[in-house]
């Protein structure tokens, strides 16, 4: 199944504090039960002003659906193609 990078406009968000951002994560979890076991997230990263999500889903819809049921901001959604690291430097061409 296809994974996204889904980049949040959140203004303030790396100042949000860690009863803040639990609710965020439980409102988030509230949202996907719903949804059923095909919209998975797998971790967010917090930055200043915007969060990126990562999330597999079936497709970009079901990520839109996600934060318009959950009130989240999506500000863009990117199918991640390919994922690289340190360790690709040392594999063998493709």
């Amino acid at each position: 199944m296809p994974r996204y990078i889904i980049e949040r406009d959140l203004v303030g968000a790396g100042a949000l504090s860690g009863a803040e951002l639990q609710a965020i994560a439980r409102k988030s979890c509230e949202v996907l039960d719903g949804l059923g076991p095909k919209v998975q997230w797998q971790e967010s990263f917090v930055t200043d002003d915007k969060i990126y999500c990562v999330y597999i889903a079936p497709d970009e819809a079901s990520i839109r659906r996600h934060g318009e049921l959950g009130g989240f901001p999506v500000t863009r959604v990117a199918q991640v193609k390919n994922v690289i690291g340190p360790t690709t430097a040392e594999s063998a061409a493709a």
